[in-house]
């Protein structure tokens, strides 16, 4: 085509038009996204999860201070009421690394001594007001003046109930003074209960009757 000069005139043919379609643009954005670059100040997986449990946490406590009667002064007072039943059973129970899974041990952890010396022994850490100490000594006293008067065989490993289950058979008037006397040895050695004088003169009065009481020898009537 010829200008008014003379000259050709080239029009330059329009730009066609691109069209792309809803899901090709979202899938083009989300490789675009998902370039190293844009992630390089994102937390870490293991801050993301702590982040989604904080969130969690909260959201549970503002539901259960919307759900508890008198809002969060009665949420915080259900909360110290289940501390304060935790710490009842702990005391009782003991520390869960100790009581929980673990068998009684052994009356006696070290040489071979008679009840004598175990009783003198007693008789000093309950003068110092070592009651737990004194506790052990003397149930070790009751087991081991058993095996000098023959009613029980000295056996290595016996524990405070193998101990109070065998002397009944000779001692049936003594059985339930016995098991408790091994129940309070094994609180005390095991369960992390703290002695109590009143603990010690239970046993030392045990440990007197014993002494004095002529044993079943034929055993209990079947």
């Amino acid at each position: 085509m010829r200008s008014a000069g003379g000259l050709l005139s080239h029009t330059p043919p329009p730009t066609p038009q691109i069209t792309i379609g809803r899901e090709a643009a979202r899938e083009a954005a989300r490789r675009e996204l998902s370039k190293p670059a844009y992630h390089q100040n994102d937390p870490g997986l293991l801050q993301r999860a702590l982040n989604r449990f904080w969130e969690w946490v909260g959201d549970l406590f503002d539901r259960a201070s919307g759900a508890t009667p008198g809002g969060t002064l009665g949420l915080l007072a259900v909360a110290l009421f289940a501390l304060l039943l935790i710490a009842a059973l702990w005391w009782r129970l003991g520390a869960p690394g100790r009581a929980a899974g673990r068998a009684p041990g052994t009356l006696f952890d070290d040489g071979i001594r008679s009840a004598a010396d175990h009783r003198a022994a007693a008789e000093t850490l309950a003068g110092e007001g070592r009651w737990s100490e004194a506790v052990q000594e003397r149930m070790r006293a009751v087991v081991r003046s058993l095996e000098e008067r023959t009613l029980l065989d000295p056996r290595p490993g016996r524990t405070a109930d193998e101990a109070a289950a065998e002397a009944a058979v000779s001692l049936p008037s003594h059985a339930t003074a016995l098991r408790t006397a091994a129940r309070t040895f094994d609180d005390v050695t095991y369960g992390a209960h703290p002695a109590t004088p009143e603990m010690y003169a239970t046993l030392t009065t045990l440990d007197q009757a014993l002494s004095r009481t002529k044993p079943l020898l034929t055993g209990p009537t079947p």
